[in-house]
């Protein structure tokens, strides 16, 4: 008798879908996300090294880009974008689910809201230190140069761009802005990861682990709402991120040392409202690109939810 309450709990523990085929559906998104989003991303850098004010606003940079340099500016940038999300949606969701599995109470499989916020850190933290950092220091060297002429650009495409910075900067080039990137995706990946889970079921009545499959337009709401968060509090490290990454150190001094010294110079030379510059289009990709990366990755791992773990004995 005394065996029965754990054989029954065992058989009540929820059932998870594993942390590889998370990695695999959060990879597709993402592909699919960096295709349609990437002008918003474009412009968004755009905004945030425009010291003279050049651009007015998010439509004017837009149409000046269009002008003077042409439609594909807009996608300036996109083949280490497009890796750089596939790469780290997959490992954002898989160590994500990682991360969880650790925290489960080990008979009902139950995650805490602490052990949930904990996990999304952790996955914000290890995606922005191996896969983050390097390729958007890459993609925001090219989208900051003007023009499509080849001959007049310094980094010919990524690949250039990655050898001409670690030749000119040293390996460690290309983990410019690495501090202020932890910080905004940690906090992003915390509050976005427990966001979800509470839209779900505050929207949609969906419970973790009870087999329900969100339909894409459910999915995408949720989402979308749950990636509106991390943005705002975090601008100020995206700004600094992208200053520290655009910068070269190659033939002079920088002009930002590190990133307390860049809050402290950009809030002093350009005002405190400086540290949210590009909120506006951040916000205008980021939730647009999780409900994009959000239907696609709820669908597949619902496909896998029920093709083998609903058939599955307990």
């Amino acid at each position: 008798m005394a065996s029965e309450p754990r054989a029954s709990s065992r058989s009540d523990r929820k059932r998870t879908v594993p942390p590889y085929m998370e990695a695999i559906s959060g990879s597709l998104g993402g592909t699919v996300e960096a295709c349609c989003l990437q002008p918003i991303d474009v412009i968004k850098t755009r905004l945030q090294l425009d010291r003279s004010g050049a651009y007015k606003g998010i439509v004017h940079c837009g149409t000046t880009i269009v002008k003077t340099e042409g439609v594909p500016a807009l996608w300036k940038g996109l083949t280490p974008f497009a890796t750089h999300l596939t790469l780290k949606y997959a490992l954002r969701m898989g160590s994500n689910a990682v991360f969880q599995s650790a925290f489960r109470e080990p008979e009902t499989g139950n995650l805490t809201y602490k052990a949930r916020l904990l996990s999304g850190f952790g996955a914000g933290a290890l995606e922005a230190l191996v896969i983050v950092t390097p390729f958007e220091v890459v993609k925001i060297r090219l989208q900051q140069q003007r023009g499509l002429s080849p001959e007049l650009l310094k980094y010919k495409g990524p690949i250039h761009c990655a050898r001409t910075i670690i030749r000119e900067e040293g390996l460690r080039g290309l983990w410019a802005g690495a501090v202020p990137t932890v910080m905004r995706n940690g906090p992003n990946q915390a509050a976005m990861f427990t966001a979800k889970t509470a839209f779900d079921e505050l929207l949609w009545k969906k419970q973790e682990g009870d087999g329900q499959v969100l339909r894409p337009w459910q999915s995408m709401i949720s989402g979308f709402f749950a990636a509106t968060i991390g943005p705002v509090c975090t601008g100020p490290f995206d700004v600094v991120k992208t200053r520290l990454m655009a910068q070269s150190r190659h033939g002079g001094e920088s002009k930002y040392t590190g990133m307390v010294h860049a809050i402290r110079t950009i809030s002093r030379e350009e005002g405190l409202l400086a540290l949210w510059k590009g909120l506006l289009p951040r916000l205008m990709r980021i939730p647009p690109g999780q409900a994009i990366m959000w239907a696609v990755s709820d669908q597949l791992t619902g496909l896998y939810n029920r093709r083998f773990l609903e058939t599955a004995p307990v």
